[in-house]
């Protein structure tokens, strides 16, 4: 699936919807849709993103998932079935994570809070760290387990999978989130 720049920002400010089921261990939480994301209605879904990657090279998904051309019915069965969510601090799909206001982000925070309260995830991983410090106010977070909770769900700050994140690759990325994988019992 491929996609012209015109189609592509046609979708700025769509919405995707969360990828949410029962027995959620490990919710997922990305900065905001990306422009193609939005487009196939597919969270991380942009070629060049190493997400599902990382998950299959940790053990936390048993499958590949072409992400580039959208999940099919079996990809979001496998992913809620293995208890993991799916949902970002923005709703509202843009080009660039720096596209996103501090506002944008600490209301984001503030819904992320409300999210988290009500369906209870073992554990939640902030894909993020720039933008994990502004939605929570939090100026010197660090990647990895954060000391405090977010609404009784252990937190922990990971890095985030874009292509645009050159410092790290899909062998680094299953390194970081298997540690959340693990303390959720995924892994």
């Amino acid at each position: 699936m491929s996609f012209s720049r015109d189609e592509l920002e046609s979708f700025r400010d769509t919405e995707v919807e969360d990828l949410i089921g029962t027995g959620l261990k490990l919710l997922f939480v990305g900065i905001n849709p990306g422009l193609w994301t939005a487009a196939t209605q597919t969270h991380f879904a942009h070629p060049g993103n190493r997400f599902y990657p990382a998950l299959e090279a940790a053990g936390i998904i048993t499958r590949t998932i072409d992400r580039s051309a959208g999940f099919t019915d079996d990809d979001r069965r496998h992913l809620i079935g293995r208890g993991i969510g799916i949902t970002n601090i923005v709703h509202r799909a843009t080009a660039r994570a720096s596209e996103l206001s501090a506002d944008e982000l600490r209301q984001g925070g503030q819904q992320l809070r409300a999210f988290v309260k009500t369906h209870q995830p073992a554990v939640v991983a902030v894909a993020g760290i720039t933008a994990y410090r502004t939605a929570f106010g939090d100026r010197k977070a660090t990647t990895g387990e954060q000391s405090t909770h977010l609404e009784g769900s252990a937190l922990w700050v990971v890095p985030n999978p874009s292509g645009l994140n050159a410092h790290e690759t899909a062998a680094s990325l299953a390194v970081a989130y298997a540690e959340p994988a693990r303390a959720a019992g995924i892994i």
